[in-house]
């Protein structure tokens, strides 16, 4: 088909941006994203609540409140990042179809990018948009993923991929209520607190599907191995993994529907005692006893105490729902993001695992985090508070800004392994066979 000059101009201006290696894999561009906004925003949103007029304006003049604007981006910029990339790379190797194009992959990214400038500037666009834009850009970004990832999702066969494609389904409309409410002047932030369980019972699909690998390979210099006979083996049962996400389920529509605190305090023990439960599968002794395992075992330890601090609070607990569900978000969402970045990152871009320092220290600075954050929930001493929460953010900010330094060669570079798109890197003869890694 002959292109006009103008199609053609357009075509010859984006075919370098479409060769370049970080679209080699659409995963590539949305953990750079991830870890680039994870800094970024809590920079931003710690500034914000310094004097500096330059930050202030956020906490100020943002439409629908400052803080609705940090959590929404921490759930659907930085979370929804995170998601993007994971299901970009999951769902052709799980369903066992092509990989996804560049176009689409940079199309997704420039949408995610918009989506965020456009809420930024909710303040100063002209003829009173307000959120109007944000809210556009948002629902292209989930519509567009959305169709990119069901189809082949719905089309496997069995129900082993039904999780993913109803985590994202349930966002989506979080997303629009949230913008609704906002531009009617209701609560915001009741839709994004049912987004937070969405995004608790996502992470509970995906990392059961990742801890199976991880747990049950013989790891030697990065490398995943077939492991030793009679090894104890880790299995994600599903009674257990389906009922800690339908108690995580019910307490999310349960607080948004605002019943008596006493339930809401009931269901979310639950959801603690399930998770604590979902636990179990993991005890299978020496092989849980590496930095990859126990990172993923420490989110399930992490949601299980944010929900029970957050059933305390409704019992009668002051002071506690901020500090679990911080612990939700900085540890469950923060610490699982950061473990399937690092694996999945490096395997897909054909690399074995990273055995430096860096990432158990990372993964610790994330725990220390998360409870320096609930600390500063529960403490009645504001220097106390003050203190916590900015060790709390500038610990966040390092581990991700770590993570964009130590990544960025390898996300923004072509595979040296002489492979292409998305393929683990080959065994080398150390007696593992070359597994498959969502």
């Amino acid at each position: 088909m002959r292109l006009n000059p103008p199609q053609a101009l357009l075509a010859r201006c984006l075919r370098p941006m479409l060769a370049h290696p970080v679209l080699t894999c659409a995963f590539r561009p949305f953990f750079l994203l991830t870890a680039i906004s994870g800094a970024l925003l809590l920079l931003l949103w710690l500034a914000s609540a310094t004097p500096l007029p330059l930050f202030a304006w956020l906490r100020q003049t943002m439409p629908g409140g400052g803080t609705a604007w940090h959590a929404h981006e921490l759930i659907y910029g930085y979370g929804m990042a995170a998601v993007a990339g994971f299901l970009l790379v999951a769902v052709p190797e799980f369903t066992q179809t092509p990989a996804f194009s560049r176009a689409r992959a940079a199309t997704l990214a420039l949408l995610w990018l918009l989506a965020r400038l456009a809420y930024l500037a909710a303040p100063i666009w002209p003829f009173g948009l307000g959120l109007w834009p944000a809210l556009l850009c948002n629902l292209a970004l989930g519509l567009l993923l959305a169709a990119t990832v069901l189809p082949p999702l719905l089309r496997a066969s069995g129900r082993g991929q039904s999780g993913f494609a109803w985590g994202l389904i349930c966002l989506l409309p979080l997303q629009a209520g949230f913008f609704a409410a906002s531009l009617m002047h209701g609560d915001g932030m009741r839709w994004l607190h049912a987004a937070v369980g969405a995004l608790m019972a996502l992470i509970i699909v995906a990392a059961s599907r990742i801890s199976m690998r991880i747990v049950n390979s013989r790891i030697h210099e990065g490398r995943l191995l077939d492991p030793l006979p009679e090894t104890p083996l880790y299995l994600a049962r599903p009674p257990r993994r389906n009922f800690a996400i339908f108690t995580i389920a019910l307490c999310a529509a349960l607080e948004f529907l605002q019943v008596a605190p006493t339930v809401l305090g009931w269901c979310a023990l639950a959801a603690c005692a399930a998770m604590l439960n979902l636990l179990n599968d993991w005890h299978v002794g020496r092989p849980l006893l590496t930095r990859w395992a126990l990172m993923l075992y420490a989110c399930y330890w992490l949601m299980a105490l944010g929900y029970g601090l957050m059933g305390a609070h409704w019992l009668g607990l002051p002071g506690a729902l901020s500090a679990g569900r911080h612990l939700l978000m900085i540890g469950g969402m923060g610490l699982s993001i950061f473990a399937v970045m690092c694996i999945a990152g490096r395997f897909h871009s054909g690399h074995w695992l990273d055995q430096r320092h860096w990432i158990p220290l990372s993964a610790i600075a994330l725990c220390a985090a998360a409870l320096l954050r609930a600390w500063a929930g529960l403490t009645a001493s504001p220097l106390v508070q003050h203190l916590t929460l900015a060790a709390s953010g500038l610990l966040w900010v390092a581990v991700f800004s770590a993570y964009a330094v130590y990544f960025w060669p390898i996300l923004t570079r072509p595979r040296t392994d002489g492979l292409e798109g998305c393929a683990e890197p080959l065994s080398d003869g150390h007696g593992g066979a070359s597994h498959q890694c969502g």
